[in-house]
């Protein structure tokens, strides 16, 4: 493990303890790790790069959505580069393009570990149902549905920046009742 992966490891360490300027730290690190990475693989898979974005908001999202899925005891690498290859993959498939990942490419991402079943979907769902009906519908196009950005705004007849206001705030108020859960 390098020591970026080391540093981002203990930083998701200290945040699923409850520190939330360790988990600030650790989206801020990552997210232009993650805009390099996604628009060479769009560029590499000959879609436009100018979508990079829409992925990383979705892999940002998956990632504190399954953040409790990541096992303590393993790196974190692992685990982050399979959700971006999964939302990669599931972007393009959207696109209608037909996705190869090469061998090569698997040698670098290793499999995340299985997903153990615990009652953080069902408290994921609870606490959904509880946001206002439009950041719902928004999270649930995005987070459940793999829609993108675009797509939402089209169906939702919303703009795209709209659509991403909704999120960021269906997002933060997720976060805020399942944090304050974890501390009652």
């Amino acid at each position: 493990m390098n020591d970026r992966e080391q540093r981002w490891t203990q930083l998701m360490l200290a945040a699923r303890a409850g520190d939330r300027g360790a988990y600030e730290r650790l989206l801020r690190e990552l997210a232009p790790v993650l805009r390099d990475v996604v628009r060479r693989r769009l560029a590499n898979f000959g879609a436009p790069t100018g979508e990079a974005e829409d992925v990383v908001q979705e892999v940002l999202l998956a990632l504190h959505l399954k953040r409790q899925t990541w096992r303590a005891e393993d790196p974190l690498g692992p685990w982050l580069w399979t959700i971006v290859r999964n939302k990669l993959v599931d972007h393009l498939r959207r696109r209608g393009r037909r996705v190869e990942v090469p061998v090569e490419d698997l040698a670098e991402i290793l499999p995340a570990p299985e997903e153990r079943p615990g009652t953080e979907a069902r408290d994921v769902e609870r606490h959904l149902a509880l946001l206002p009906e439009k950041q719902q519908a928004v999270l649930r196009s995005i987070a459940v549905d793999g829609s993108s950005v675009g797509d939402t705004a089209q169906r939702m007849q919303m703009t795209p920046g709209a659509v991403r206001v909704a999120l960021h705030r269906a997002f933060a108020s997720l976060s805020a009742r399942l944090r304050s859960d974890q501390d009652e």
